[in-house]
């Protein structure tokens, strides 16, 4: 570790970094057996010709430009490039095909336009789908094939970048509302950085190993991956998405081949290990280098987390690297983590005084109603963290220890605001803190999360989180774990809050479908003592998601209050053929647009 922590801008760490020949980025590849290594030497001459490039293009410091690249390392080197010229790059999830191709290119832009990107860089195979965005977006002057910048060889002229300084937008994955752009300065992504790698994980400079296939368009793979190794110089091995999605056991043989230490994934991921990987996969894997195992980014279970300690113990596998961790996009990344070598620690509460009351009592973990709540850790050093009541529009009074309310946040790693948007910053906030919209509570410093507090299901003045609804209706054989929606609704007659569980499954006859739904009735009234209103059986990839992969509760809650859930078609023609007519109407557009404007890239 460094003896004493200086902040620095992410284009000085780039620069700091560079001295380094041993360490820096391997590149695993999907459809090869190559491995391409960048030492920090190199990452740091490849950003300045990405850089120089982009400046070549006509951009200027403050100008944004949005990135759409699924290859790891074009997306790295453009975004650092984009940093050293003082470019603010705009992440951008890539499509995952041309199905839903419709809402794609309404997310996509979205936040072209709430941006202001000047330049839209991406491959061009995804170019050809884009020619609607570039018709449709006012600032949008290019968009420029990637292919043809890798080679490029224009020199990045110096540019003085300042902690103050916006690095780049991060927009939200839109779980809950309309992707909004959080606006991250090389400030808050120092403390941010600092409050990780040296405050909370205790990563050794130039000595720890990191393996991350986590998408590099949302802020864990982004800014734990690629950003704050750069800040202690350790070399870290991506692999693409959709390779770990493929084969989970890839992710584990990585961590083996190169002796990973650090690792991080979702809750699902830890699951789809336990789930997929098969006994004769395990044979050569070896675990033990594995010190840091996080899991973060949506409500962490126990259940899974111990199942895979147990399923990954005889390949050296130590529960004890598990490191639970709270964080949002509004707070840079990290909120919290839970205590480095302690492993998975829970609390168990009464879930009854829990629901009815907002707080959690301590009762034994094999009592009758016990609910298991897992901690996610304490404040780092320089932030703070608080639990206030939801009407308290001025933060005066916090709460007490136990008492549940929404968990609030202050220090240097919090946003400024989201981009050019006053009124959602203004509300952002409540008397000088950061409004999280999590409910939660605080016991003895650490932080335990209960759901998020517009998606409480009140019934009979009790509080009812949908997680809860959905794990429980999740253990139902013939329900696809992890694809399942509660929520509450006050349609049809508006006289009272009605609950709503919405599954996916793969059977597709009806008698089937009904003894499901009755089992999924019978199971959540057994576990929370709750009467379902409706159980509503969908098939195989129905549910909406976010970019990132998360459950949208608010969209599939608009699509049942509408009457649109169960026409969505659970097969794939009606996306292929609306995806077909999109293309096409995009290549239209997109020939039309540059003939009479005369631009392209």
């Amino acid at each position: 570790m460094t003896a004493v922590w200086k902040p620095r801008t992410v284009a000085q760490a780039i620069e700091d970094a560079a001295a380094s020949t041993k360490t820096g980025y391997r590149f695993i590849e999907e459809s090869s057996e190559n491995e391409p290594f960048f030492t920090h030497g190199g990452i740091e001459r490849a950003s300045a010709r990405f850089g120089g490039a982009l400046q070549a293009l006509g951009l200027q410091k403050g100008d944004r430009v949005a990135l759409i690249l699924p290859d790891n390392a074009d997306f790295i080197f453009a975004f650092l490039g984009a940093i050293r010229a003082g470019v603010i790059p705009v992440p951008i999830y890539p499509p995952t095909g041309l199905g839903k191709l419709t809402g794609y290119l309404e997310n996509t832009l979205h936040i072209v336009a709430k941006s202001g990107a000047k330049v839209l860089l991406t491959s061009a195979e995804i170019k050809r789908m884009l020619g609607t965005i570039q018709a449709q977006a006012p600032a949008l002057e290019q968009i420029v094939a990637v292919e043809g910048l890798r080679g490029a060889r224009e020199e990045l002229k110096p540019v003085k970048v300042e902690l103050d300084d916006v690095c780049f937008l991060q927009f939200t994955s839109g779980s809950t509302s309309r992707p909004k752009g959080v606006v991250l300065t090389h400030g808050n992504l120092a403390a941010n950085v600092r409050a990780i790698v040296d405050l909370g994980l205790g990563v050794r400079e130039s000595v720890d190993t990191g393996v991350s296939w986590l998408p590099l368009y949302h802020d864990m793979g982004l800014i734990g991956f690629v950003i704050a190794p750069l800040y202690y110089v350790n070399t870290i091995t991506f692999l693409p998405p959709l390779l770990f999605l493929k084969r989970p056991v890839r992710w584990l043989e990585t961590i083996t081949r190169h002796r990973g230490n650090v690792s991080f994934g979702p809750n699902f991921a830890y699951a789809l290990c336990v789930k997929r990987i098969r006994e004769q996969e395990m044979a050569g894997l070896d675990l033990s280098t594995w010190r840091v195992a996080g899991c973060g980014a949506e409500p962490i279970r126990a259940d899974n987390l111990r199942a895979f300690a147990e399923k990954f113990a005889p390949v050296g596998f130590d529960e004890k690297a598990f490191v639970c961790s709270y964080g949002m996009a509004e707070s840079t990344l990290a909120v919290s983590f839970s205590a480095l070598g302690a492993g998975l620690q829970t609390d168990a509460v009464d879930g009854e005084t829990l629901w009815k009351e907002g707080k959690a009592t301590p009762v034994p973990a094999d009592s009758e109603g016990a609910s298991s709540l897992v901690q996610c850790g304490s404040a780092f050093e320089g932030h703070e963290i608080a639990v206030f009541a939801s009407d308290d529009a001025e933060s005066a009074r916090p709460l007490g220890d136990r008492e549940v309310g929404e968990l609030r946040l202050r220090g240097p790693s919090v946003m400024p605001g989201y981009f050019n948007d006053p009124d959602l910053t203004k509300e952002a906030f409540a008397g000088g803190w950061l409004r999280t919209g999590d409910l939660g509570y605080l016991a003895e410093g650490k932080v335990y999360i209960c759901g998020r507090s517009k998606e409480v299901i009140i019934v009979n003045g009790r509080n009812y989180y949908p997680q809860d609804l959905e794990w429980e209706a999740s253990r139902v054989s013939g329900v696809r774990k992890g694809n399942v929606i509660a929520f509450g609704t006050m349609k049809p007659h508006n006289d009272r809050e009605r609950v709503v569980i919405v599954f996916e499954t793969p059977a597709s006859d009806e008698q089937e479908k009904q003894a499901l739904k009755g089992e999924v009735r019978r199971v959540v009234q057994q576990a929370m003592g709750l009467t379902v209103d409706d159980v509503v059986a969908v098939g195989s990839g129905i549910l909406p998601k976010t970019s990132s992969g998360k459950l949208q509760r608010s969209k599939t809650r608009e699509l049942y209050e509408n009457g649109e859930l169960l026409i969505r078609s659970s097969s794939r023609e009606g996306d292929r053929l609306d995806a077909a007519k999109e293309f096409a109407k995009s290549q239209i557009n997109f020939f039309r647009h540059a003939i009479f404007r005369g631009r392209g890239g």
